[in-house]
């Protein structure tokens, strides 16, 4: 098994993936800048903040795996979309792969777009949120960093207020919202983890952004 470093791993998406991924054998290093005392004693707690680049350079060294489960604003303004170009140099510098924990809004409703956080109907309290992950999801796209990456967008339906169940089932796509047959865009929490950890098990995607539902 590999070693994963988790940043946000404290956090909702962050601590179903740390889950799947100790469940698999995997070692993680959680990251997060509150002080974790009581941690799971199988992670290696680190307090610290994904801003730092000497840490992320130190972490990145440790790990096979970058997983950067954080928001992509803070305090109403942009904070992951800066963070993208020394996240690549420290995964291309130790040859780490950099898995995103993306957001539902820089998804499409149909071929040729829009996106889904540009329609009426997205609530405007996340828009902060839902733009700044789009911004990051651009910048890693247009960056020449050799570093291998991938980005994963849930389903429109996701978060804690709607956890779900782990069914072990879920269904990938590519930058099209993903429905079922009643139009509804849903997966949990800990089916999210499952295709996450999946791909890092076994990656199929690299250098792209895929999305995850049922």
């Amino acid at each position: 098994m590999s070693t994963i470093a988790i940043f946000g791993f404290t956090g909702y998406v962050g601590g179903h993936i740390t889950a799947e991924a100790l469940s698999r054998g995997h070692d993680v290093i959680g990251i997060s800048r509150s002080e974790v005392p009581d941690s799971d004693a199988a992670v290696t707690a680190i307090t610290g903040s994904i801003t730092d680049q000497a840490l992320v350079r130190d972490v990145a060294k440790q790990a096979s795996t970058l997983v950067v489960a954080v928001h992509g604003s803070v305090d109403g303004a942009p904070f992951l979309p800066g963070l993208v170009p020394s996240l690549l140099e420290a995964a291309a510098a130790s040859g780490s792969r950099l898995g995103f924990v993306g957001g539902a809004g820089n998804v499409l409703i149909a071929a040729g777009g829009p996106r889904l956080v540009n329609t009426p109907e997205f609530p405007a309290f996340a828009k902060t949120e839902a733009e700044s992950q789009v911004e990051a999801l651009k910048a890693l796209q247009a960056s020449d960093s050799p570093a291998d990456w991938f980005y994963v967008s849930p389903a429109a339906g996701f978060g804690p207020h709607a956890p779900g169940e782990r069914t072990g089932l879920y269904r990938t796509g590519g930058e099209v919202l993903l429905t079922d047959a009643d139009g509804t865009s849903y997966i949990s929490g800990a089916d999210y983890a499952i295709a996450f950890v999946d791909e890092i098990d076994t990656p199929q995607h690299h250098r792209e952004q895929f999305s995850v539902a049922y």
